[in-house]
């Protein structure tokens, strides 16, 4: 490894913390799903066991996807991201993007979300890493896309590294590399 790549592993730490909070989500959509229409009427508030029972599905079934996509990474070896001369390579999220080269790089961006910052990295042709990724990884792009404006936002929640560094670095790097392609 020469000294201008970098690497950040993932955090299997974090990861497994989303695993146990997701298995803990999943268990209550499973009680909130298979509790008695009665016992839901006969409370107070909260008392529709339609909305009841859908909000546990809901919850099981999010909750299962969250849950196995922290056990894939988990048993990722790859690091989380990488950063070289050429681009860099994310394997953080659901959605990684993959290979990205600082010449398709136009710029990087904050976005808060529900008290959650993440890093948009916004690029020429979206349409070009959403076309390369299987149909619910595209999704999901396409659903970042429209509420981030770009398909690759990454997260420092799965990475081994707080979110003030990975913005730092990543604009240390755009700075160095993105500005010679």
């Amino acid at each position: 490894m020469s000294d201008s790549e970098k690497t950040i592993p993932l955090s299997k730490t974090k990861l497994a913390l989303l695993v146990a909070g997701s298995v803990l989500f999943v268990a209550l959509g499973v009680w909130l799903a298979q509790l008695d229409a009665a016992v839901i009427a006969s409370q107070r508030r909260y008392n529709n066991p339609v909305v009841m029972h859908g909000l546990g599905i809901a919850c099981a079934l999010m909750f299962s996807v969250t849950a196995v996509f922290g056990l894939v990474k988990l048993r990722d070896d790859r690091p989380g991201l990488v950063f070289g001369p050429d681009g860099f390579t994310d394997n953080a999220s659901a959605t990684a993007a993959g290979f990205v080269p600082w010449a398709e790089v136009t710029g990087v961006g904050v976005m808060e979300f529900n008290r959650q910052r993440m890093l948009v990295v916004g690029v020429r042709d979206p349409e070009k890493y959403l076309a390369r990724a299987g149909a619910l990884k595209r999704m999901l792009g396409r659903a970042n896309t429209r509420m981030c404006g770009s398909p690759i936002v990454i997260s420092a929640h799965a990475l081994k590294t707080d979110f003030g560094a990975l913005v730092a670095e990543f604009q240390n790097r755009l700075e160095r590399h993105g500005r010679q392609a």
